[in-house]
């Protein structure tokens, strides 16, 4: 059986896998979400950075997921940083193993979603070998989600990334009777000289413009569910790494009858490095837990 190994073990997160679990143990702290969240969560949008930066971020979510629902499959759309593909792609076949162990493939699930797909997604398990967008998120469904499946499928920042959300939910609307739960991984804006991207100049003042001005503007998208504008925002204000994989997430969560997102929590790597170190930097990455 096809195993997909973690890359990104020793850099993002411990390789450990005991130190891997008490990272965990404390990333998923006890968490008061905001109380119009829903009593069922469909799907959400979660970071992908090193745990230390945007790790209780993600935890939040599951932690949310968690305490509501058991979750038979996640479907998981990705950002692509690794392959040079106008292809959307999913890993069919197999486990994909973790510090923690190996997690099964739902391949009832992606076989029928390629089906459908008709060639707009096509079964690609070597393109997901060296990205990390899903992979940060495995051993938190690992732990919390320990009979759980994935479909990991890699998303391209194209127009064509609402129809595969909507495939998706078309194929979680086939199994009433299993629990399916849709992630979307992305990073916000990356600003500062190390991303060359400043056009507010450097210094505070532009690291505060990136948070409250260019990520608000995507996050206010998601959370209006204006999943249509999501692609050509990203590509103009460069506010988001993963533009593909929030298009999908919302029209996925759109079509199983969702109307809006709720913000749990929006920070960026700037103000984390402040408050876990004390320094300050030059650059910044955004990040935001939101919840369908």
């Amino acid at each position: 059986m096809a195993v997909r190994l973690p890359i990104a073990a020793g850099r993002f997160y411990s390789a450990n896998p005991d130190e891997c679990r008490a990272d965990l143990k404390k990333l998923l702290k006890t968490y008061s979400g905001p109380d119009s969240l829903p009593e069922l969560i469909t799907g959400g949008i979660v970071p992908h950075a090193g745990w230390v930066f945007s790790g209780e971020l993600c935890g939040m979510l599951f932690n949310e997921i968690n305490t509501r629902q058991q979750v038979d499959t996640f479907v998981l759309f990705g950002a692509n940083h690794s392959v040079n593909s106008y292809s959307h792609m999913v890993y069919d076949v197999g486990q994909w193993a973790s510090p923690l162990g190996t997690i099964d493939i739902d391949q009832e699930y992606a076989a029928a979603l390629v089906e459908l797909a008709d060639g707009l997604l096509h079964a690609n398990c070597q393109a997901h070998s060296q990205e990390h967008s899903l992979e940060v998120l495995i051993p938190f469904i690992q732990y919390l989600f320990p009979e759980a499946k994935i479909v990991p499928i890699m998303v391209q920042p194209l127009e064509t990334a609402v129809k595969v959300g909507e495939l998706a939910a078309e194929i979680t609307s086939r199994y009433a009777d299993r629990k399916i739960v849709a992630i979307g991984s992305t990073d916000l804006t990356h600003y500062g000289p190390s991303y060359y991207n400043t056009p507010m100049g450097t210094g505070p003042e532009a690291l505060a413009w990136a948070k409250n001005a260019n990520d608000r503007q995507m996050t206010d998208l998601i959370c209006q569910m204006h999943y249509d504008r999501v692609i050509s925002t990203a590509q103009e204000h460069k506010n988001a790494c993963g533009a593909g994989a929030i298009a999908a997430t919302m029209s996925y969560c759109s079509k199983l009858g969702k109307t809006k997102g709720i913000m749990l929590q929006q920070t960026c790597s700037a103000e984390v490095f402040k408050q876990k170190f004390g320094k300050t930097d030059m650059n910044s990455v955004g990040y935001a837990a939101i919840a369908f």
